[in-house]
């Protein structure tokens, strides 16, 4: 999906609906998903590079925000629990 087709408005329902969001940026592959309001995980989900990156993130939705236009091969899935 091209992030230009999906809005940070449809991608902030999307979370909120509790899909998680698999994405690109920077070559690096990520999974988001929501913990709470406010407050969201940002994962690698894969790194093919060195340097001190922490496996796991916690987020601003406002940080989301500013991110979305440099998301690229956005894909979601629903989360299972």
């Amino acid at each position: 999906m091209d992030s230009k087709d999906y809005s940070f408005e449809q991608m902030w329902k999307d979370l909120r609906d509790g899909y998680q969001i698999y994405y690109t940026y920077m070559g690096t592959r990520y999974l988001l998903s929501k913990l709470n309001q406010n407050c969201y995980s940002r994962e690698i989900v894969n790194f093919n590079g060195k340097g001190p990156h922490p496996k796991t993130q916690i987020i601003t939705l406002k940080y989301v925000k500013e991110l979305h236009p440099f998301m690229e091969d956005i894909e979601y899935k629903i989360e299972t629990k």
